[in-house]
């Protein structure tokens, strides 16, 4: 049976306020990586890549500037905004040079403080983010986004019921995402009192940051440390439409064949990417290669489905 994952909240100093951060796994563990989640996600989008690494790496999620614990925090925002966010966040972990693992809108925020600041990065790790997403040029966000807007607009009675939207979410519906990971995910995202709950995303920090992505996907084509890029082969609702071209992922990585990589993870959307058990597992892969670290074997790290799973002692 799989260990739950121990999760320890501290807060950073950024301009406006405090950054809400957790720690996944253990406080001793040698090697570190800072992850940041998407769009309209938070930091619990993590769990499973976090309990598929084990001790093999301490995870340090975020909830980025607008969302989840960090919901409070003022704009404006933008990949400049978020870089400066994150690297106080890698001072205070006392790291000189830091792996970065950027998820969706994480990215392009990784990719952007990899260009601009090369001195304190170690290596990258990008989840289906961080290149330009195919039709970008003539974005049209509510159309893009769709689902993830209108969730924002939307009035829950209960926690239960909130996690019953996200089961049937399309990219989610029977998919191999375990329960407990996606009731995780969701109560980590409700805000407001009973009977009027809704998600803790700033609908303005979501177009503001998806307006600014199409200006920083030239980042990833600049960065000059060890970066490995993750590509999923379906989309934002379990579509045909990959956010991140595979074709597009192997010329990036073509530009500089000894630092980068592109690589498809097989049958995994862009959620079930880090939610899912399989999607999960290879990027846990890519993580610890990164930090150069050894994870468990598949069989000692297969995640259950008991909430047990999940110790938040912050909450």
């Amino acid at each position: 049976m799989s260990e739950a994952v121990q999760i320890t909240r501290f807060d950073v100093e950024v301009s406006g306020g405090q950054l809400a951060c957790f720690r996944f796994g253990r406080a001793s563990a040698e090697r570190v990586a800072l992850a940041l989640h998407g769009t309209t996600a938070n930091s619990r989008a993590w769990l499973p890549v976090a309990r598929a690494l084990g001790d093999a790496v301490a995870l340090v999620a975020v909830d980025l500037r607008g969302r989840g614990r960090s919901s409070e925090l003022p704009g404006p925002y933008g990949m400049d905004v978020h870089v400066g966010d994150i690297l106080p966040v890698i001072d205070a972990l006392g790291l000189e040079r830091a792996v970065l693992v950027g998820h969706s809108l994480g990215g392009y925020v990784v990719a952007r403080l990899g260009a601009s600041h090369p001195d304190r990065v170690r290596s990258l790790v990008l989840v289906d983010g961080g290149l330009p997403i195919p039709g970008s040029e003539s974005l049209d966000l509510d159309a893009f986004l769709g689902p993830a807007l209108a969730r924002l607009k939307l009035r829950f009675t209960d926690p239960e019921a909130y996690r019953e939207w996200w089961r049937e979410h399309p990219a989610l519906r029977g998919s191999d995402a375990i329960d407990a990971d996606v009731a995780a995910y969701a109560d980590h995202d409700l805000v407001g009192s009973a009977g009027d709950l809704r998600s803790s995303v700033v609908e303005e920090a979501v177009r503001a940051d998806a307006a600014d992505i199409s200006k920083s996907a030239d980042a990833a084509h600049r960065l000059t440390a060890p970066a490995r890029l993750l590509c999923a082969p379906r989309g934002l609702v379990n579509d045909p439409n990959p956010v991140q071209p595979l074709e597009l992922a192997r010329a990036w990585a073509a530009e500089d064949p000894s630092l980068r990589e592109a690589a498809l993870v097989a049958d995994v959307n862009h959620y079930t990417l880090t939610l899912g058990a399989r999607g999960a597992t290879k990027v846990a892969d890519a993580i610890a290669a990164a930090c150069e670290a050894t994870v468990p074997d598949a069989e000692d790290r297969r995640p259950q489905p008991s909430r047990g799973d999940v110790r938040t002692p912050d909450n």
